[in-house]
């Protein structure tokens, strides 16, 4: 029987790993289909994580001696695609995708979640290249120039906001005449002087070339009217699809408290409402979806882990 099981292998999972392994835990196993990192190895330059600040370092730079890091102490890796998690009397049963189990004292869900893509012409091809998904992430880079944000949410209009502070025009794009997000954000937004509030539109296009976005394509939904507007950046804020399956029955209920995004309620521990179960980073309630905050949260968890089987003995 595994100490601690760990599905997903990004930030949180490897971290969590980590001090699992060097707090004692001999039986720890992290269970990641590729190789470990998550979404941050597609980053093309690092700049915001504590410690890490060299020009031209990549995602996958940054990923590297994490890995190697964290599987000195013992932690275990297996390609193996997990099924779902099933709590069974005080133990876990961890099914994987042919069928076959483990069981597992305590389980750490490190799944993620998965910014959703508008299938706008050139955003694939563009992905990371000038079309980000975190203002956060990448909106340095973008200091003193124009950018676009596509999005109606309070995330699209919060981060537009954020933008406002660093580019020299935030250009917000929305294909209705009104926002889903609060009113307090959309008058904030209103009144900031640098964004241009661009709505009843839609991008038909985004262009680049080699280096990276170049400008948009669009198109006015009421007047029919093209325009190309000149950008080399793009923020979409679509949502995200969170990587929860795993925590569903056989019935396709969820095991644990859930909101209503799908993303798992947890307290300042990273508990969730079953008894030995964890969930920590994207995948949580309120994650703000950045590399430092999700390692913070694979620590938290396994120290929680440790507290726990100790309690238990």
């Amino acid at each position: 029987m595994l100490d601690c099981a760990i599905i997903g292998g990004g930030p949180a999972g490897l971290t969590a790993g980590l001090y699992a392994t060097r707090g004692g835990l001999k039986n720890v196993t992290m269970f990641e289909m590729g190789m470990p990192g998550g979404q941050i190895t597609q980053s093309s330059e690092i700049e915001n994580y504590p410690g890490f600040y060299e020009h031209g370092k990549t995602g996958m730079d940054f990923m590297d001696t994490w890995q190697e890091q964290c599987f000195a102490f013992g932690l275990k890796h297996e390609m193996k695609k997990i099924e779902r998690v099933a709590k069974i009397g005080e133990h876990f049963k961890v099914t994987f995708e042919n069928g076959e189990s483990v069981e597992a004292m305590t389980v750490i869900v490190c799944t993620g979640s998965t910014p959703k893509r508008t299938g706008i012409k050139g955003e694939s091809e563009l992905w990371g290249k000038g079309v980000s998904t975190c203002a956060t992430c990448d909106g340095f880079f973008y200091k003193g120039k124009s950018v676009a944000v596509l999005g109606g949410g309070d995330t699209a209009l919060e981060e537009a906001h954020y933008l406002s502070n660093i580019c020299v025009e935030v250009n917000l794009i929305h294909r209705r005449d009104e926002f889903r997000a609060s009113p307090s954000t959309v008058d904030r937004v209103k009144r900031t002087e640098n964004i241009n509030i661009i709505t009843d539109t839609i991008i038909e296009e985004i262009e680049g070339d080699a280096m990276g976005v170049t400008g948009l394509k669009l198109k006015n939904k009421k007047t029919g009217k093209a325009s190309n507007l000149e950008v080399p950046g793009i923020f979409i804020f679509a949502g995200h699809d969170v990587n929860n399956a795993v925590l569903k029955d056989e019935n396709d209920e969820f095991i644990c408290k859930m909101n209503e995004w799908g993303q798992v309620v947890v307290d300042l521990s990273m508990k969730t409402s079953i008894s030995g179960l964890f969930a920590a980073g994207d995948m949580r309630i309120e994650a703000p979806k950045q590399v430092v905050v999700a390692a913070g949260d694979g620590a938290t968890a396994a120290l929680q882990v440790i507290s726990y089987i100790q309690e238990q003995a």
